[in-house]
């Protein structure tokens, strides 16, 4: 069952410009920074409130570190702007399989490491409105990293 939103993924080309604008413009701290060399990113995590699940939702920057990356083809089409929704859940698995089950394309067969240690997974956008979705199973905080 999903149980939040878990974060807003944003591309951007210059994280630390658009890190400051966040924190000048709304107050919102950087809570974890980390390099995802499989997905290509440079990523900061800007914490927005906790969950009563004991996740918390946040807005996630990204910053393309290759042109071959899919954020960094994503924004010589678009732009920057909103690259996706992520919606948190106690088990990406069951959830991931649920979903496919009512013909929805899952894009990983299996659930890849996200930030801060979690397990994440994608649904395809054109089944989703357009919307590229993230399904993401928290590390416990004791090893968010």
């Amino acid at each position: 069952m999903l149980t939040r939103i878990d974060h807003i993924g944003i591309a951007c080309f210059d994280l630390d410009r658009t890190v400051e604008f966040y924190r000048a413009t709304y107050g919102f701290e950087v809570f974890h920074t980390e390099v995802n060399e499989e997905q290509g990113v440079r990523e900061a995590m800007l914490r927005i409130n906790g969950t009563d699940d004991g996740g918390a939702s946040y807005i996630q920057l990204l910053e393309p570190v290759t042109e071959e990356s899919t954020v960094a083809k994503w924004l010589a089409k678009n732009g920057e702007g909103v690259h996706h929704i992520a919606f948190g859940t106690a088990d990406v698995d069951g959830d991931a399989q649920a979903i496919a089950d009512k013909g929805v394309r899952v894009l990983y067969d299996e659930p890849r490491r996200g930030s801060m240690g979690s397990r994440i997974t994608f649904l395809h956008p054109k089944d989703c409105h357009g919307v590229l979705t993230e399904l993401v199973t928290s590390a416990p905080a004791d090893e968010q990293h």
